[in-house]
């Protein structure tokens, strides 16, 4: 059975003639007219979806010749593709032992698949959670020095709201950068998150006390590094330096 043989079987159940037909699927009268005239093998799987919509039937129905049900695949409220249905077919022809096993499979598929989704879901809504919440940060003004020191009395505190992300949700303040020592990572003026700690690895970037001045340094093997070349290694020089915490990141300012 073709497609314009199903088509005039439906047609012919729903007392539709080409002009019904277009107007109440949608379909250009040219476009079903030209079936006849012209054949049917450029149709479109939109014009598919809209015959198969309007007279409820599966897609398959209308691709494959050996279909000849308008209701093949139909069950319950939902469609059954022909791929489908060939699975059916198979697991009708197994013996008892063979369904058991199909059963089993099935089982801890639907399981595996269940779990995934609902662990997909969790991350999901936690993503969403942190992008709508926000928090105060203690701020502690541009003391941050990239360049030439600044001293530790020159801070002035007050706080500053972030959302809270996956980058800053483990800050502890939020610090400024004092001049151009860290380019092109952190500039003049630039907000970081920092994260308390007394240590930090080689090569992490840090917040740093040397006698009263803070410095943003990355952590070198003999001293703290500067990203900007023109800026020679930090060295303790007879002053312990300590590690005050450890930058996540920087903030984006509205």
């Amino acid at each position: 059975m073709d497609f314009l043989e199903k088509l005039d079987f439906l047609m012919n159940r729903y007392d539709l003639n080409k002009r019904s037909l277009s107007r109440k699927s949608e379909i250009p009268y040219t476009t079903i007219d030209n079936w006849y005239k012209r054949g049917y093998e450029n149709l479109t799987l939109p014009t598919l979806r809209k015959l198969a919509t309007y007279f409820n039937t599966t897609l398959d129905y209308w691709c494959l010749d050996e279909i000849t049900d308008p209701n093949y695949g139909k069950s319950s409220g939902f469609k059954v593709e022909y791929t489908e249905m060939e699975h059916i077919k198979k697991y009708r022809s197994l013996d008892t032992l063979g369904q058991s096993h199909v059963d089993t499979v099935l089982d801890w598929e639907l399981e595996r698949t269940t779990q995934a989704k609902e662990a997909a879901n969790t991350i999901e809504h936690l993503q969403q959670h942190l992008a709508i919440c926000s928090r105060f940060f203690a701020y502690y003004g541009r003391i941050a020095a990239a360049g030439t020191s600044v001293e530790f009395s020159d801070m002035i505190a007050g706080t500053k709201e972030y959302p809270i992300t996956e980058m800053n949700q483990n800050a502890d303040y939020v610090i400024g950068v004092n001049g151009d020592s860290m380019e092109p990572e952190y500039f003049d003026g630039d907000i970081v998150f920092v994260q308390k700690t007394d240590h930090i690895n080689i090569g992490e970037i840090g917040i740093f006390q040397k006698g009263n001045s803070i410095y943003i340094k990355k952590a070198g093997e003999n001293g703290l590094i500067s990203l900007n070349s023109k800026y020679s290694p930090l060295t303790g020089d007879g002053d312990r330096i300590l590690v005050l915490g450890k930058v996540l990141g920087k903030a984006e300012e509205a």
